[in-house]
């Protein structure tokens, strides 16, 4: 009887820890050559340099020179017409593909109010899919993704990361603004900064 226990629970454990736990493996750390393109693209469109580390972890692996089956291109994935759209030239050029991949991810985060699954699944399987199936598409590939992101970029929402800019007004009233050409015109004049 005790055991028949034992091998009952110990089929319990070895189920829960099948289904229950994702696919544990250690994250490679993002190649240091992409860190200050993601950074600065992240910078300009308010975006977190970890969560644009995280799509293209899971998209290419980092790799610039990545074509899916589908067509997907570079670092990020980018279908052709996506990549037009969004002004990349050269899709396989990391800058631009990032870029243009930074600026699609930007629409879809302002599409869907920043909710991560949402934007996550537009993201990999297009913003038509969700209107057609009214929420998340229920393809195998696309829940992957939103997983596989979501292990390394765990937030329900999407932060916004606007930079604050802070000048002084003719009168010396401080001003805080995110609009970096009100400020550039106006860091000139300043002297108290």
């Amino acid at each position: 009887m005790r055991f028949k226990l034992f091998l009952f629970t110990a089929s319990l454990v070895w189920f829960a820890l099948l289904f229950l736990c994702p696919d544990v493996q250690a994250e490679p750390q993002p190649p240091t050559k992409y860190d200050s393109i993601i950074r600065s693209i992240a910078a300009n469109y308010g975006v977190e340099p970890t969560l644009i580390h995280s799509i293209i972890r899971t998209e290419s692996n980092y790799d610039p020179d990545a074509v899916s089956p589908k067509g997907a291109v570079g670092l990020m994935q980018l279908m052709p017409e996506t990549a037009k759209r969004y002004g990349v030239k050269d899709i396989y050029n990391p800058r631009e593909n990032i870029e243009g991949g930074v600026k699609y991810l930007k629409y879809l985060m302002d599409l869907y109010n920043r909710k991560t699954d949402y934007v996550l699944a537009a993201y990999n399987a297009g913003h038509n899919a969700i209107k057609k199936y009214g929420g998340i598409p229920p393809f195998p590939e696309t829940r992957r993704f939103i997983e596989k992101v979501k292990a390394t970029y765990p937030n329900s929402t999407i932060r916004d990361r606007k930079k604050i800019y802070k000048y002084y007004d003719d009168s010396g009233r401080v001003v805080f603004t995110n609009s970096r050409i009100l400020y550039s015109l106006n860091k000139s004049k300043n002297k108290k900064e």
